[in-house]
C-alpha cells in the first residue's frame, strides 16, 4: 500500500470510530447472558447480573429498598460523579 491509501484508509476508520461512539448509549441497558440470566449496565463499573427470578424478587421488595435507603440515609456514601475531561484538540 502506498502512503496515501494508508493514511486513507486511516481516516476512514477514524471516521467509523467516531460514529459507533456517537451512537453508543451511556444510559442504563439490560443484556441476557450466555447463561440465561439479566445483566444491567449502567450504574457501575461492571454490571449487575441476577437470573429472572431473583429480579422478580428484588422489583417486588423496591418500596422496602426505597424505606431502607431512606431511613439510614445518614449512613450511607454516595459515590462522587465520574470527572469528564474535554480534550481540546
Amino acid at each position: 500500500m502506498t502512503n496515501e491509501q494508508l493514511l486513507a484508509q486511516i481516516a476512514e476508520l477514524k471516521a467509523q470510530n467516531e460514529a459507533l461512539k456517537a451512537t453508543k448509549t451511556h444510559g442504563p441497558s439490560c443484556k441476557i447472558t450466555e447463561k440465561g440470566g439479566v445483566s444491567f449496565y449502567g450504574i457501575g463499573r461492571f454490571p449487575v447480573t441476577l437470573y429472572k427470578d431473583q429480579w422478580i424478587k428484588l422489583l417486588a421488595n423496591a418500596e422496602m429498598v426505597k424505606t431502607f435507603l431512606h431511613d439510614n440515609e445518614a449512613k450511607l456514601s454516595v459515590k462522587p460523579a465520574k470527572k469528564v475531561t474535554l480534550k481540546v484538540a
